[in-house]
């Protein structure tokens, strides 16, 4: 029989978090410190307006780009808190999740050979979907010292004559790097000298702790026309299952995305868009009150690394931090392994999100201080007793 099977898809390799989940279902007691998901209920007024629209038989298809009271409503934030200006007829589109706008920007901007540079560690999903558009990914492998932003040096020396598209995910998963002002102002000079255009993933941006705000790349001179930002109410409104995102950008580019999006996927679930509306109204309040949780447990782990003698950079965005375990003399991958099954805490090897990550470990602070806890005093122990075996 002839083959069924893509050789595109069959040579993308499975995401690396799954090994560790999969582990973790088959034992008791684990504590995982591994999936980037709020522990935060949906705000009940998100869900009420939610329950609301089903009873009023609101169930029918949107619009293809979504709600036109939800575009509205992301155009209203976006110039609240970033200063940006988007024509929510033309330069929004209601995506499921932010994973299908970072899909379909791809599709609709990428010839074959193009070559998008993606930094790295980064979330799991940039470089297939690279590969699933005909693009060439290319990686920077950001670097501690620089404490995981992306440079403008680095940035210039892996342009090529086919690069095309920068990959822009900040606040980062799974580093919890951000980039400010003066990061993003030195690499739009380079952006601007080689025509290049940006993907911005800014699912995090709500969850930024520096005293500067977050500052969209989009929002700088003679950046908005060339970039693609992507956003959701996942994270920053813990509305995971709700499946809901959004990208934002010029009408011309919009406009192919929205051609994708209108033959895969039709429009986004029509009860998810109505308790969105709310979320963008009144959900500021609910946002400030997790990001405030999420501060003190941030703060609480770095502190308990930096006791156990682990370096670890004060990571300031997302819910994540990237503890360095290379004095251990273990890959990442067997530091993880060992103690899950020694102490039964669960978390994600860095080489999970590209292969810098190596001697690092993602650590999610979604989860209780009660359990955060208990899982960094099994931890200590697990160091402790890898100290008295050498």
């Amino acid at each position: 029989m002839r083959n069924p099977l893509s050789s595109t898809i069959v040579n993308i390799k499975p995401s690396g978090i799954r090994k560790f989940f999969d582990i973790a279902s088959e034992m008791d007691d684990v504590i995982s410190l591994g999936v980037g998901e709020p522990d935060f209920d949906t705000p009940w007024h998100i869900r009420d307006e939610g329950i609301y629209s089903l009873e009023k038989g609101k169930t029918s298809y949107t619009s293809n780009a979504g709600l036109k009271e939800l575009k509205e409503e992301i155009a209203k934030f976006l110039n609240r808190h970033y200063e940006l200006k988007y024509d929510p007829n033309k330069e929004i589109i209601v995506t499921v999740g932010g994973s299908e706008a970072i899909d379909i920007a791809m599709r609709a901007m990428l010839d074959p050979g193009d070559e998008v540079l993606i930094p790295q560690p980064s979330y799991v999903s940039y470089e297939p979907c690279c590969i699933l558009a005909n693009g060439t990914p290319v990686i920077i492998e950001l670097k501690a010292e620089n404490e995981f932003r992306l440079t403008a040096e680095e940035l210039e020396a892996a342009i090529t004559p086919k690069t095309k598209l920068l990959v822009l995910p900040f606040p980062n998963n799974p580093t919890g790097a951000i980039m400010e002002r003066k990061d993003l102002e030195a690499i739009a000079k380079v952006i601007e000298k080689y025509d290049l255009y940006v993907l911005s993933d800014e699912i995090y941006s709500e969850l930024t702790y520096a005293e500067e705000s977050h500052v969209s790349i989009a929002s700088l001179p003679g950046m908005w026309e060339r970039t693609i930002l992507i956003n959701g109410f996942s994270k920053s409104h813990s509305m995971t299952g709700w499946r809901l995102g959004y990208a934002c950008g010029p009408e011309v580019i919009l406009k192919q995305m929205l051609k994708i999006h209108q033959f895969a996927i039709m429009c986004a679930p029509t009860t998810s868009q109505y308790a969105a509306v709310e979320a963008m109204r009144h959900g500021d309040e609910d946002v400030a009150k997790m990001r405030d949780e999420y501060n003190i447990r941030r703060r609480y782990l770095i502190k308990r690394f930096r006791e156990m003698g682990i370096d670890c950079f004060e990571a300031l965005g997302a819910f994540y931090v990237f503890p360095c375990i290379k004095q251990f003399g273990m890959t990442s991958d067997e530091f993880a392994t060992a103690l899950l099954k020694q102490k039964k805490v669960c978390v994600v090897p860095g080489t999970a999100f590209g292969n810098s990550g190596e001697g690092f470990l993602r650590i999610s602070y979604a989860y209780s201080l009660e359990n955060l806890k208990i899982a960094l005093d099994r931890m200590e122990e697990f160091v402790k007793e890898l100290g008295e075996s050498k």
